[in-house]
C-alpha cells in the first residue's frame, strides 16, 4: 500500500472572528499547491483515493489536483494518529491513498511508521512524503519512496 502525506500549502495566519477551518490559501499557497499537484498528477495511480480534511486550506490544496476528493471529519486540525490510520485503511489498503492533512498529525504519522514512535516530525507546507507498506519475508516493511517539497519543483 502507498500512503502519501500532502501537508496544506501556505495559508493566511488567523484574522479576527475566523475560526481555524475558514483560513485560506495565500497567493503563494495557491502556487505551491499548483507546483505540487502537477508533480503528483504525473506519479499517482488512477485508482488512487483522496481524503481530505474539511479545513478550508486543504480543501483548496486538494483542487489543484483536478481530481475527485472525499472530505473526512477525522483529519480535521488536531487529528489523531490512529484516526488517519484507520481512515486510510494502513496497510491493508488494495488502492494507494493520499492526505491532505495537518502538522502535526502528519509528520507524527511519518515518524511512527519511519521509526516506530509517534514523535513531531515537521513536514513543511505544502510538501509531500510518499511512504509505502510492503511485505518481505521478514515481516511487514515501511519504505520512504519520496520526500517533495514544492520550494524544490
Amino acid at each position: 500500500m502507498d500512503l502519501i502525506l500532502w501537508r496544506h500549502a501556505e495559508a493566511h495566519v488567523l484574522r479576527e472572528g475566523q475560526t481555524d477551518l475558514e483560513r485560506a490559501l495565500t497567493p503563494k499557497g495557491e502556487r505551491q499547491a499548483q507546483r505540487m499537484a502537477e508533480w503528483l498528477n504525473h506519479r499517482l495511480a488512477h485508482s488512487t483515493r483522496i481524503l481530505v480534511s474539511p479545513a478550508l486550506r486543504t480543501q483548496q490544496t486538494a483542487k489543484a489536483l483536478d481530481r475527485h476528493f472525499k472530505t473526512v471529519q477525522l483529519l480535521a486540525p488536531e487529528a489523531s494518529v490512529t484516526a488517519l490510520l484507520s481512515v486510510t485503511r494502513w496497510p491493508e489498503a488494495n488502492e494507494p491513498v493520499l492526505v491532505i492533512g495537518h502538522q502535526p498529525t502528519l509528520g507524527q504519522v511519518a515518524a511512527l511508521l519511519l521509526g516506530q514512535t509517534a514523535q513531531d516530525w515537521v513536514i513543511k507546507k505544502g510538501a509531500v512524503w510518499w511512504l509505502r507498506s510492503r511485505e518481505r519475508e521478514e515481516g511487514n516493511q515501511v519504505v520512504l519512496q519520496a520526500v517533495q517539497s514544492p520550494d524544490c519543483l
